[in-house]
């Protein structure tokens, strides 16, 4: 193994430890059930509504560029030692 596949091996790891963070802090979707009637459970004021919309989009956001990235760097590291032979 050379160097570059070591250090892209272990950036390709950090990604995918980062991925799993990003997909487990984000919120699952609510659904208007009796549970939430029951207890009571809405967010109708307007910090309510506006503070879990932008806190879910920042994490979709940052799930979708390292995604990208962990696409990528999956492809460069099954195609870097076809040019380094």
């Amino acid at each position: 193994m050379s160097i570059a596949e070591i250090v892209m091996g272990i950036i390709l790891l950090l990604c995918c430890l980062i991925l799993i963070f990003l997909c487990l802090s984000q919120d699952t979707k609510a659904q208007n059930s009796m549970t939430s009637a029951i207890t009571g459970a809405s967010s109708e004021s307007f910090y309510g509504k506006n503070e879990g919309r932008t806190k879910e989009a920042k994490l979709i956001k940052a799930t979708k560029y390292g995604l990208i990235l962990f696409f990528v760097l999956t492809l460069a590291i099954n195609i870097v030692p076809l040019f380094f032979n």
